[in-house]
């Protein structure tokens, strides 16, 4: 099945649902479990925050979520279709279309200017030079970049850098945005401007955002707050 095969017209009553998914690694002769019976759901335009403890599980479960690696058993239905039964190409033509990511290291090209940086996976997919540099340019406002558009990587904050991902990330007005501790190398006040910024954007823009975070003060302004420990949503 192609990936094509999902519209962004179809049913949203659940954007995303996680059935008994595990997942381990086998290391020399010992299995290790890393993700242990995880169910769990993701409407359409929600805010969800997990926590949890380092090695507790959590990066690897948004990676699945955002197919960059695959369970060991169990599903993940992606508006009722069984996504990990697509092949690669499937999957990945998928994931640059409906997935948008924000990691806690920005993973900027430092040789582009922040419009080109946020502009880039517009320009993959094919679309006019000039809708993609408006469509940047619009979210780089939004995040309060207007008047940096033409700045490189080095010479932004911290915070303006996370502030270009974000934009990066919701260029193709993606259903899902997966944050990674998108705070974490940021001071405090930072860190609860870009937590501010991604809750307006999920509000203006409709797409569902899930943030890992340590931060347990601002996981507390998101929608839903799950708790991963040993591997288990406690």
């Amino acid at each position: 099945m192609s990936s094509d095969a999902i519209s962004p017209a179809a049913s949203r009553s659940c954007l995303l649902q996680i059935n008994n998914l595990h997942k381990s690694f086998v290391m020399g002769q010992q299995t290790i479990d890393v993700l242990r019976d995880i169910h769990l759901t993701i409407n359409p335009a929600e805010m969800l925050a997990i926590i949890g403890a380092s090695g507790a599980g959590k990066s690897t479960l948004l990676q699945i979520m955002g197919t960059l690696d695959r369970p060991t058993s169990g599903t993940m239905l992606f508006e009722d279709h069984d996504v990990f039964q697509w092949s690669e190409r499937a999957l990945a033509e998928f994931r640059n279309r409906r997935i948008g990511f924000v990691f806690q290291f920005h993973h900027l090209l430092p040789e582009f200017t922040a419009l080109e940086n946020t502009s880039l996976p517009a320009l993959i997919q094919k679309r006019s030079k000039d809708e993609a540099r408006e469509d940047a340019q619009t979210l780089l406002t939004d995040v309060g970049l207007g008047h940096r558009l033409h700045h490189k990587p080095g010479e932004l904050s911290g915070g303006e850098q996370q502030r270009v991902a974000i934009a990066r990330a919701l260029v193709l007005k993606p259903d899902l945005v997966l944050a990674d501790e998108p705070t974490g190398n940021l001071d405090t006040h930072t860190g609860e401007d870009i937590f501010a910024i991604l809750r307006e954007l999920n509000q203006k823009s409709g797409s569902a955002i899930v943030i890992v975070t340590h931060n347990e003060h601002l996981s507390q302004q998101a929608d839903r707050l799950i708790h991963v420990q040993d591997g288990c949503i406690s």
